[in-house]
């Protein structure tokens, strides 16, 4: 039997993958800075959640993603690894010496940094995967700045919006 929390992460991963397709990919600042926000699935995922699944799911939303701009596993490979330094990446956002994880218990600062901090990595493995050429690298790391920057804006908006820092 299908648990709700599976069909819940399916419905999540698609709308996601389809917002990210067909609103944030049209999207473009400057003519080529374009919002990533599907990892909010990956940051926001639960933490008392089974591991396996969430990398699995994790991996289906960068497939997905990648499947309709056809950027050859990308996108996956990016979405799986902060799916995978999750927890290592919010143990060092966060001050506390304790083994529960929690946004209720982290002060905004460090909830920003986390968020901060994933999706930079997040577009500093698909800048460099897509675009990786040595006489381009002033420009791959002016895109990924501008892209973590810009994504970083409409996170916080979406996690505003949602009350996140509150619910999980």
């Amino acid at each position: 039997m299908i648990s709700r929390n599976i069909i819940t992460d399916i419905l999540q991963i698609l709308l996601l993958a389809l917002l990210q397709i067909f609103v944030f990919n049209r999207i473009n600042i400057a003519g080529q800075y374009t919002p990533v926000v599907y990892p909010v699935f990956v940051m926001f995922y639960p933490f008392y959640r089974n591991r396996y699944i969430f990398l699995v799911s994790a991996f289906v939303l960068g497939l997905a993603v990648d499947a309709f701009l056809g950027t050859w596993g990308i996108n996956a490979f990016a979405t799986t690894l902060i799916a995978y330094f999750r927890s290592l990446l919010f143990r060092n956002s966060v001050d506390n010496e304790t083994d529960s994880f929690s946004f209720q218990s982290i002060q905004w600062s460090q909830f920003l940094f986390f968020m901060a901090i994933s999706i930079l990595i997040h577009q500093t493995v698909v800048q460099f995967l897509e675009f990786f050429k040595l006489n381009r690298i002033p420009e791959v790391l002016l895109n990924i700045l501008m892209t973590s920057a810009l994504s970083l804006i409409f996170i916080i908006l979406y996690a505003l919006i949602f009350k996140i820092k509150q619910k999980v």
